[in-house]
């Protein structure tokens, strides 16, 4: 089924950090109208009077046709698509708080990565857990390597979307098709979603790495080793191996670990040269989903008996306070075994 009459379909993005903005700016170049929901007075007031994000992508000017708001309340009221794009851990909160006004209509488009630290569940399983069959069957994800300013520019750029309804997959993959942004679609919502979350934990250990001095040669291991342990989890959660070489799993990961805009890579990098987690948060004003995401796939692997021994030295770095020196000798000196094994 190929949906063309866009018009017809009111679309809102929720949220306006740096992605949101972008995602928004495709959507603009296909509808008359793209609201976005901002939770900061000051980004409205940009993008509705100056055509700017001032907090988060301030130097690129955005379509005149993107409109803000702040009454949550009633942006998710008056539309029947909703591309959520808030933090991973704050999802639940946001999506309990409108559920009053969610309508049987709605249809949910999630693009944000990472697992609930509380209770190690997927984006998917909290939209099931909060509209049950709607926020099962009305749901698709969306993923892949993605920088919001290349976004915003036009840059040529591909991503993949899931979801358990071919149909509606199939009118979002077109709703989200512009000349400079491709998009598939698959079925593995599971292998797509953990693509997209993990991809940010080899970042940060490719980021320490780098900021360590090791070079290329321990990049590369790194991230061939990283999607080795990805795809290992994912499997063990029924994901089907061959999502993670596509654009939502060595797509995103090459390009979250190898790139100096990426924030997660970043703040890998600024603790491979010394720094401490706390100092290095207190100048981001939007969330490295890897930092918290780390601390998911350590408990969830630890639950699941999954072996992730990289996943495992970040968990160390970030949250025992071990030295990135020291974990990398452990990873080093382990016991040695074949490249290829079962899953």
């Amino acid at each position: 089924m190929q949906t063309n009459n866009f018009k017809k379909n009111s679309v809102a993005v929720i949220g306006a950090g740096s992605w949101g903005t972008a995602l928004a700016t495709v959507l603009a170049t296909k509808l008359d109208k793209v609201t976005i929901w901002c939770r900061e007075d000051e980004v409205a007031v940009g993008i509705n009077q100056q055509h700017i994000n001032p907090l988060y992508v301030s130097e690129l000017s955005l379509p005149h046709n993107i409109i803000a708001s702040n009454d949550l309340m009633e942006v998710v009221a008056s539309h029947r698509i909703l591309v959520m794009v808030v933090p991973t851990q704050f999802t639940r909160k946001v999506l309990e708080s409108i559920k009053s006004v969610v309508t049987k209509e709605t249809v949910f488009v999630s693009a944000s990565k990472g697992v609930e630290v509380e209770t190690l569940t997927l984006l998917s399983e909290i939209y099931s857990d909060v509209f049950a069959e709607q926020g099962d069957q009305q749901s698709c994800y969306l993923s892949g390597p993605s920088f919001a300013r290349d976004v915003i520019k036009q840059l040529p750029t591909a991503v993949a979307i899931a979801g358990k309804n071919s149909d509606l997959v199939e009118e979002i993959q077109h709703l989200f098709s512009a000349p400079y942004f491709r998009t598939y679609r698959m079925g593995d919502v599971v292998g797509l979603e953990l693509g997209g979350a993990l991809k940010n934990v080899i970042a940060l250990a490719a980021g320490i790495s780098d900021g360590l001095g090791f070079g290329n040669s321990a990049r590369a291991a790194l991230i061939t080793r990283g999607l080795t342990e990805i795809m290992r989890l994912g499997v063990h959660l029924g994901a089907k191996p061959e999502t993670f070489s596509g654009l939502s799993g060595l797509g995103d990961l090459l390009l979250t670990a190898s790139s100096e805009m990426s924030r997660n890579r970043t703040v890998g990098f600024r603790i491979g040269k010394g720094e401490s987690l706390e100092e290095i948060q207190k100048g981001f004003r939007e969330v490295a989903e890897g930092v918290k995401t780390t601390l998911s796939v350590y408990r969830l692997a630890e639950k699941l008996g999954v072996d992730m021994p990289i996943s495992r030295a970040v968990y160390g770095i970030l949250y025992e306070q071990r030295t990135p020196h020291s974990v990398v000798s452990e990873l080093m000196e382990r016991t040695l075994k074949a490249e290829h094994e079962e899953y």
